[in-house]
């Protein structure tokens, strides 16, 4: 063939390529409201950045009448580009080529993309929407599927990996993304092990796909997921967001971004945040947009354990990571989900340099049958692990209740924390005054002539002399008290001074978590 004659045949190709299943099946996916495979590329990468690797790759299948229906690609599009001008791998899966399903030889398109990325030193994006696996390639469909896990696992703590569930993620398929840093699901889409038919032969429990997989399922119920959109459109928004925050890779900082708020604003309205009673809430919410650069704060896990909060923000253009109670839900309470949600986000963002600062509200852990059945002995020692376990900078502040070992937990100075401040509101006691008077005078109480009287009189002698921050300080667990309104210059002290932290751990192969 002369060279004229394939450059033709490679325009013909290409051609094809794009093409996918077919025009019938991309008006078909254009119908139910959603974008192409190549199209939600287009969108996320910068203009004109992606490349495509193994554009011309087909199935190897000769069984059931798959030799005679190759489509170019297989059913994945792969390549690497740029995101605000840092490079990325992608691959999103196209439905319109035999329902998204994986073959042998598309699960080899991710792996070799998954490789490049380790070796490049770069986060990979998977774009999901599959069927699942492609029956018709019996085991090859399920080594594929394994060979991607394998690379899930190697990766992790390496680079960064999103997952975008734009349509089904079902059976097998789920593993994936469940092992990646983060998932994000769009209104629509859904993720099982099982499907609704097999779910009521078994059970006779009668579901949709909404119902048992669902977005809101998974961001609420199972925590598998850890943000909830309502288009593809907010998605690829919202990769972008989450890609601003995180580095390329576990040698490298998080991107630093010019401030435009002043790192020395004070803000007067913090003095008074916290309510007169010790009962009453008040929202967290609004102490870390007080504090943070310009009240930019990404939350992750929004829906999932409400009473913790953890997310993304900047101090003085410096990411960092945020995990803080929040009083306003279960009084801010630690229980079985909220330990597996926070020790997560602490682990991402010590793999990653993320430094992360905590803000301390916790009465102590939910009591009650369900949580210590659940585990909430183990959840709960997932998130101290993962405090104890992490060398990155970190600052802590407590605003109120600190006690028992729901203060040992949230990144107290005994878990090296590195600076520790306090509020002078804040309480850091074995238990709360008025549980503790009850034990500890149970006797003169119940002989007193005006019990509510002496037990008043008993809260407030405990109070001052166990839980009140100034007797914590003045054992060198807290590094400084601080006027609530100068928060945020303190915390960017800091953290300038911590920047070069050296920390390790004891050379090992790796911890035991209690998983």
């Amino acid at each position: 063939m002369k060279i004229d004659d394939r450059l033709k045949h490679l325009e013909d190709l290409e051609k094809q390529a794009l093409l996918g299943g077919g025009e019938k099946r991309i008006k078909a996916q254009h119908e139910k409201g959603k974008l192409t495979a190549r199209e939600r590329i287009d969108l996320m990468l910068d203009k004109g950045t992606f490349r495509e690797t193994d554009k011309f790759v087909t199935h190897r299948c000769t069984d059931f009448g798959l030799e005679k229906n190759k489509i170019l690609g297989d059913g994945v599009v792969t390549g690497y580009g740029k995101i605000g001008g840092r490079t990325v791998c992608v691959f999103s899966e196209d439905f319109t080529v035999f329902g998204g399903s994986l073959s042998l030889a598309y699960a080899e398109k991710i792996v070799k993309l998954q490789d490049l990325s380790m070796k490049m030193g770069c986060p990979i994006i998977g774009l999901k929407d599959s069927g699942g696996a492609r029956i018709q390639e019996g085991v090859d469909s399920l080594a594929g599927y394994t060979y991607v896990f394998l690379r899930n696992v190697l990766s992790s703590g390496v680079v960064p990996q999103i997952s975008a569930v734009m349509g089904p993620c079902a059976g097998g398929a789920v593993y994936s993304p469940a092992m990646t840093d983060f998932v994000i699901m769009v209104t629509g889409s859904y993720m099982f092990l099982t499907g609704p038919d097999v779910v009521k032969a078994a059970t006779h429990e009668d579901v949709t796909y909404e119902e048992l997989g669902g977005a809101m399922v998974h961001n609420e119920k199972s925590g598998v997921a850890h943000f909830a959109v309502d288009s593809e459109l907010e998605c690829i928004d919202l990769i972008k967001k989450l890609l601003s925050y995180v580095p390329q890779n576990n040698l490298e900082d998080p991107p630093f971004v010019e401030p435009t708020d002043d790192p020395n604003r004070g803000d007067k309205e913090l003095d008074t945040i916290i309510p007169d009673s010790p009962n009453k809430p008040y929202d967290m919410l609004d102490v870390i947009k007080r504090v943070v650069d310009n009240g930019d704060f990404l939350e992750v896990h929004k829906h999932y354990a409400p009473n913790l909060i953890v997310g993304f923000a900047r101090f003085n253009g410096k990411a960092v990571g945020i995990v803080a109670n929040q009083p306003a839900v279960l009084a801010g309470v630690l229980g079985r989900n909220s330990g597996m949600k926070g020790a997560r986000f602490v682990r991402f963002c010590d793999c990653f340099n993320v430094p992360i600062v905590t803000f301390v509200d916790v009465p102590g852990f939910l009591p009650g049958t369900a949580q210590e059945w659940g585990g909430v002995i183990k959840n709960g020692a997932k998130l101290l692990y993962a405090f104890c376990e992490a060398t990155v900078p970190r600052v802590t502040v407590i605003t109120r209740k600190a006690y028992g070992g729901a203060y040992c937990v949230m990144s107290s100075k005994h878990t090296r924390a590195d600076v520790n401040f306090a509020w002078p509101s804040a309480e850091i006691a074995v238990m709360g005054p008025d549980g503790a008077v009850k034990i500890l005078y149970k006797k003169e109480l119940k002989e007193a002539k005006d019990p509510k009287a002496l037990e008043k009189k008993l809260i407030d002698e405990y109070t001052e002399k166990f839980a009140n921050p100034f007797v914590t300080a003045s054992k060198g667990y807290i590094d400084a008290l601080i006027k609530p309104s100068q928060t945020r210059p303190r915390i960017i002290e800091a953290l300038d001074m911590i920047d070069n932290k050296r920390d390790t751990n004891p050379p090992r192969k790796h911890g035991n978590i209690p998983l």
